[in-house]
């Protein structure tokens, strides 16, 4: 078995190196021109860090990551909402990582040289499309850079881990369309700052219809003064938008004066954002979920397969967890044919409740049924408004959806 995969992201990496354990040879290629860090931050939920750990990284990640303790839910006056423990601070056997996306990239990418081969990541391969027959299928590529035709590339399976703008993607579903915007606007960035409430905390404040933030840590002790990196995440309905792009610059004016009275006693937030090293910005977009995944040798991974809006910090979640499914079903079948239909009739009804879920009720949904209820005035008491149980329900159905409440992991279903 030799397997091509399209893309040297998250998935594509991790699909790698789990291939490698299950003795299945791959070869990765990426279409930028060298492997770098871009993005922001993101999360690694107990069920991708389960996957990421069994894979023997669990030292690497716990060198650059944060290890996320607690959820904090506040509105836009600062008054709190809600908390609860995370990770191994809630009792998961595995922990909840805050990193830097480059980091995570890095520690997959020196794994994959290690362990699969310095000789088997190419950068700079740019994917056209595919073709296959019935004993292989084969991966076109051009140069990244001169636009010049490069050797195809052939294996008994052509993985998709492309990303939301998959070439495979587009090949399998030439109808589809481009990505679907949902309305709302987001400037991301990293600022950094000293420790703020337990110093591993994820909060989300606000609403979308007057501007709501996703704060965390990401990096620890990044200077002299102790401080951390902390990864933000500005989000604010708006009609406008531009194409998704990771390396896309933003402007503070765009949106600062939606949290300009932001004024909390554990963070000033204007300073905060006027503090910040860089700025992003992406449209919060994703894709109707698809019919299939697979035709014949070829399949798709990740987002290339799944895209969804980061309202639940289960994107690159779901990605491990399609890899670990296609590596198991590649290394235990003798058709390959027969082993992608196997990892689709698994993996795409799960992840397209997760795309559904993160659109409808995310955990931030907890922010909106305050938002609604309490007219988006300051409350006497949370009780007032929702109950906790109420709450707590909000936050356990997207585990559960998601497939990362205790009681799936703690039986081996997630």
């Amino acid at each position: 078995m030799d397997v091509v995969i399209v893309g040297g992201g998250i998935g594509g990496l991790t699909l790698a190196l789990t291939l490698q354990r299950a003795g299945v040879s791959s070869r990765v290629y990426e279409s930028v021109p060298q492997m770098r860090a871009v993005g922001v931050g993101i999360n690694i939920l107990p069920h991708a860090a389960k996957e990421l750990i069994a894979l023997g990284l669990e030292t690497d990640l716990a060198r650059v990551a944060v290890p996320t303790q607690e959820a904090v839910f506040f509105n836009r006056f600062g008054q709190l909402i809600f908390r609860e423990a995370l990770g191994r601070a809630a009792g998961y056997d595995w922990p909840q990582y805050s990193i830097h996306r480059g980091d995570l990239i890095a520690v997959l990418h020196e794994a994959v040289r290690k362990r699969v081969g310095a000789d088997r990541v190419k950068a700079g391969w740019k994917c056209v499309g595919f073709e296959q027959d019935g004993s292989s299928a084969t991966a076109l590529f051009q140069d990244a850079t001169t636009g010049e035709d490069l050797p195809p590339q052939s294996g008994d399976v052509v993985v998709g881990c492309d990303g939301i703008h998959s070439r495979i993607r587009k090949q399998l579903h030439p109808e589809e369309g481009e990505p679907l915007y949902s309305g709302v606007n987001m400037w991301r960035g990293v600022t950094r700052w000293p420790a703020f409430l337990s110093g591993a905390s994820m909060v989300r404040a606000g609403w979308l219809a007057t501007g709501k933030m996703v704060i965390y840590p990401i990096r620890n002790r990044v200077d002299p003064q102790g401080r951390q990196l902390v990864n933000w995440v500005a989000e604010v309905e708006t009609p406008r938008h531009v194409a998704r792009d990771w390396n896309r610059r933003g402007e503070l004016s765009d949106f600062l004066r939606a949290f300009e009275d932001w004024h909390f006693p554990w963070l000033d937030v204007p300073a905060f954002l006027q503090a910040a090293d860089s700025i992003l910005e992406f449209p919060m977009v994703d894709q109707d979920p698809l019919s299939f995944w697979t035709k014949g040798r070829v399949t798709l991974l990740g987002d290339a397969a799944h895209p969804m809006v980061p309202r639940g910090s289960n994107g690159a979640g779901q990605a491990i967890l399609d890899a670990r499914v296609l590596a198991a079903e590649l290394s235990s079948k003798d058709d390959p044919r027969e082993a992608l239909a196997a990892y689709e009739a698994q993996r795409l009804p799960a992840t397209s409740n997760v795309v559904r879920m993160n659109r409808q009720n995310p955990p931030d949904a907890i922010l909106r049924e305050v938002y609604l209820r309490s007219g988006d005035k300051p409350f006497e008491r949370i009780e007032d408004v929702i109950s906790e149980a109420e709450l707590r329900a909000i936050s356990d159905r997207y585990k559960q959806v998601a497939g990362y409440d205790r009681k799936t992991l703690e039986e081996g279903r997630a």
